[in-house]
Order: structure tokens, then sequence, then C-alpha cells
């Protein structure tokens, strides 16, 4: 199960969306509708989050190759 982002989808001028989080599988088509309120909404699409390192990894340090 993913979790979604949703926001609602200004029907008058000056109006703010609001957002919410969904949960639901990622076969599910994606909401139209905000379950509580029934407005028309929208996918946000947010980036993920993980730790990208460059070097030389410990692993690689503990295991010396042959022919040094």
């Amino acid at each position: 199960m993913a979790t979604y982002v949703y926001e609602t989808i200004p029907q008058k001028k000056g109006q703010k969306p609001k957002r919410f989080e969904y949960v639901q599988k990622m076969s599910d088509p994606a909401l139209t509708h905000d379950p509580e309120s029934g407005l028309p909404v929208r996918r946000i699409i947010t980036g993920g989050s993980g730790n990208i390192m460059r070097g030389t990894s410990i692993l690689s340090m503990n295991n010396p190759r042959k022919g040094r």
C-alpha cells in the first residue's frame, strides 16, 4: 500500500486548496474527489527520500581485492 498526497482544486478565486494523504494500492485509480468534502482533487507528485553516498563504502574497505 502506498500513501499519496492529494490537493483539492479551488472552485472560487481566493479559495485555498486543502492537502491530505490517502493510502491506496498502486494499482488503484487516482482519486478524483475528496472522500470527505466531495471537492475535485489532483494527485501531488512528491520526491522520495533517501541517502545518496559517494566514495568508498565500508563494505568495500573490509573486502581486500586479490592482486594487491
